[in-house]
């Protein structure tokens, strides 16, 4: 029998189990009770005054209008809450995402960098140009000298994600929008001890196993949870380890205060294949050019948050952060016949204050304000080693007397930032629906490198830089509800991308004595207007058109007059990023009876992007950006059934792009580097479900790449790296 049947049985199955409320009143109503029986009580007027956001099927799309201490009225938000989707294994993006209008994942195959772009704007390389964050915490290697993203929590360890577009800035710092906040799941509040425990199995040798236990007794609540995956990839050295544990410890003195403490651990271990040119691409996506290659990252993160209540109308919610990430890597020499490596070493140490108050007053009103203060330290060293294979710890303190030199210090560089800034935001709302919210945030980071080796083939003087910026930011949002759950919104507000270490002094350009790498910070201005509402039950909708516009990117340039080699880091350009993003969802189910504890619904989302270089010293004017499709459009069906049954079907389709801002190829066709100018258009499908056969205990499974197509999203430093190929999973868990 053919599997589509099978399973299409099972979830029509699934669907006809689920009772439905009887629209009729008199088939619930109860018993017709003796009229003298009855006693007439006074009539009671009653009157509540209730924020428009506080009705339950919005908030299953959208954050609330005033969550805690952040406004996000006229600010347009979308949220994806894990419980509402099957278990996503393996950190499949595409899965976790596969609801979130927009968000562009470039797909690479193995864990450990999470790489998000968003309406064409920068490279996805490590999401260094979205704002990524654990419960208010950036999860960047540096937040602002080096915001790349090497590790992300494993779904199974958060309860919601919320993706935050124009005005972000205004609301956790630099990076140009958006912002994808990841929010930890939190202890059961019922009883003393919960447990969960899930394993799973799956192709390419996948084997992973979550762990956790939660509970609240008294004042306390506790939460601990440890989890181990390991794969051998599909390409020879893509074998991967990622291991992880969280801990957190909270303590409510009473109903206005709550004070946590919570530990996060990650470590990764993978094989780095190697990029691939197109003709190889094309012979065989499974070669490994770099079998040796190889990747380690270790984060750490401590954070102390207090939430406290002065009052029903006053709130302060307080931030304490520290941390350390290493990111490690061991890569093979150019050349036919490679007999040296290279070992570098990153390593950052951290720590953050985030402070921010929030006062309602008035009918409806509610003033924030607040600071923010981070401060890290990031030596970045290399060394040059005999051997492919040399240990992750292998150091030499001797400098590289020259390029042919082996086994000693090729680059040390003692790099610092300090960021800091204060920001103040007000909901103002009128009669007949309307809302009003001016923001602003004044920014301030220090950029520090002191550089005491560098590389030997480089002819410049040591590095020894020290840049300071201040920035003011402003926004401005308004909107008005109308009809039934339906509300228009306008945002214009400010951003900004903070300079690198790499744009003020990167050990890797021959850069002369005389001009210095000293660019303007790249600045942003988002504009969006659109409509969202629920004004029918089961249906959920937002419509938005939106226009960014970027100003002095930063880019490397040949120095003129200079030999070949000698660069300079200046700002090159502007690009206009402007289209329209949609999303609908429709739950069948829910349009028949609100209160069902079933829900058949079909999502989709459509973001449409038209993007061009409006300045630029390079040429590029009228050129399209690179990596901004045209059009990423995600379709797809869901059912769940609340400890019984949920089953996910989703399709993406991400338009073609280019991937460099020249619009060329990087070579001809008929030359070994040679890459097209555009990744081509792909269109893939994923499916997951998750049974219980008991209230606690429940089957897993799913098929990402179901049509198992070949194809790439993701080109950098001239290769390109294959997506995954079709992967199925099994698994089972246990709640108690």
């Amino acid at each position: 029998m053919n599997k589509t049947v099978i399973v299409m049985g099972a979830f029509a199955f699934a669907i006809a189990q689920c009772p439905v409320a009887s629209v009729r009143a008199e088939d619930s109503a109860p018993p017709a009770d003796n009229p003298k029986d009855r006693v007439e009580l006074p009539k009671i007027d009653v009157r509540e005054r209730r924020s428009p956001d506080d009705t339950r099927p919005k908030l299953q799309h959208i954050m609330k209008e005033v969550d805690g201490p952040l406004i996000t009225v006229t600010k347009k938000t979308s949220i994806t809450r894990l419980d509402s989707i099957p278990t996503v294994v393996d950190n499949n993006l595409r899965a976790l995402f596969a609801q979130t209008p927009g968000l562009f994942v470039s797909e690479q195959q193995s864990p450990g960098q999470a790489n998000l772009s968003y309406r064409g704007i920068g490279n996805p390389q490590e999401s260094e140009f979205v704002t990524v964050l654990l419960d208010g915490i950036p999860l960047m290697s540096d937040w602002i000298g080096y915001p790349t993203i090497y590790t992300l929590p494993l779904p199974q360890q958060i309860s919601e994600v919320q993706l935050i577009r124009g005005g972000s800035s205004l609301l956790y710092g630099p990076e140009p929008p958006p912002v994808v906040n990841m929010v930890s799941r939190k202890p059961v509040t019922d009883r003393a001890l919960a447990g969960y425990a899930e394993a799973v199995v799956g192709s390419n040798g996948l084997f992973g196993s979550f762990n956790q236990i939660s509970g609240t007794s008294g004042n306390w609540d506790y939460l601990a949870d440890a989890h181990y995956r390991t794969s051998d990839g599909e390409r020879d050295n893509g074998d991967s380890i990622v291991r992880g544990a969280d801990l957190h410890l909270g303590y409510s003195p009473d109903d206005m205060a709550h004070t946590t403490l919570d530990l996060h651990v990650s470590q990764l271990e993978t094989g780095d294949p190697g990029k691939l040119s197109y003709p190889q691409f094309i012979a065989d996506p499974d070669q490994s050019p770099t079998p040796y290659n190889k990747l380690w990252t270790d984060r750490y993160v401590l954070a102390l948050t207090d939430d406290r209540f002065f009052s029903e109308k006053t709130e302060l919610v307080t931030k304490l952060w520290g941390g350390y990430q290493d990111n490690a890597s061991r890569a093979q020499d150019r050349g036919a016949a490679p007999t040296t490596a290279t070992l570098q070493d990153d390593q950052f140490r951290f720590y953050g204050i985030d402070a921010r108050m929030l006062h309602r007053w008035g009918r409806g009103n509610a003033l924030t304000v607040g600071t923010t203060m981070y401060h890290s330290d990031a030596p970045f060293r290399q060394f040059t080693t005999d051997g492919l294979t040399p240990d992750r710890y292998d150091r030499y303190g001797v400098p590289c007397a020259s390029v042919a030199s082996k086994n000693c210090a090729r680059l040390r560089q003692e790099r610092s930032t300090d960021y800091a800034a204060v920001f103040a935001e007000n909901v103002f709302r009128f009669e007949g629906g309307w809302h009003f919210v001016p923001s602003v945030r004044i920014e301030r980071e220090k950029v520090k490198i002191d550089e005491t080796i560098r590389p030997p083939n480089l002819t410049r003087g040591l590095v020894d830089r020290e840049v300071t910026h201040n920035v003011p930011l402003f926004g401005l949002g308004f909107g008005n509800d109308f009809g039934r759950g339906n509300e228009t919104y306008f945002n214009v507000s400010q951003g900004w991308r903070p300079v690198r270490y790499f744009d003020v002094g990167s050990p890797f350009g021959n850069t002369s004595p005389d001009p210095i790498n000293d660019p303007d910070p790249t600045h942003v201005l988002s504009w969006e207007a659109g409509v969202h509402g629920t004004p029918a039950d089961g249906l959920f909708y937002d419509v938005s058109l939106f226009r960014i516009d970027v100003q002095d990117r930063i880019e490397s340039q040949q120095i003129p007059n200079a030999p070949p080699g000698n660069t300079i880091n200046v700002n090159t350009g502007d690009t206009r990023h402007r289209g329209f993003e949609g999303q609908i969802d429709y739950d069948f189910l829910a349009a028949a009876d609100p209160k069902t504890s079933c829900h058949l619904s079909v999502f989709a989302n459509l973001s449409l992007l038209d993007s061009d270089f409006t300045a630029s010293n390079r040429g590029f004017v009228g050129n399209t950006p690179a990596f901004s499709p045209d059009y990423l459009a995600r379709v797809g069906l869901a059912y769940r059934e609340d400890k019984k049954f949920k089953f996910a079907l989703s399709v993406v389709s991400v338009g073609s792009q280019y991937w460099q801002d020249s619009n060329l190829d990087n070579a001809l066709p008929t030359q070994p580097a040679y890459i097209p100018a555009k990744v081509p258009s792909y269109t893939v499908a994923d499916l997951s479900a998750d049974w219980w056969l008991t209230p606690d205990i429940r089957l897993l499974g799913g098929i990402s790449n179901i049509a198992d197509k070949t194809y790439y999203a993701r080109v950098f430093g001239g290769g390109l790296e294959p997506a995954i190929g079709r992967t199925v999973h099994v698994g089972a868990a246990w709640e108690f």
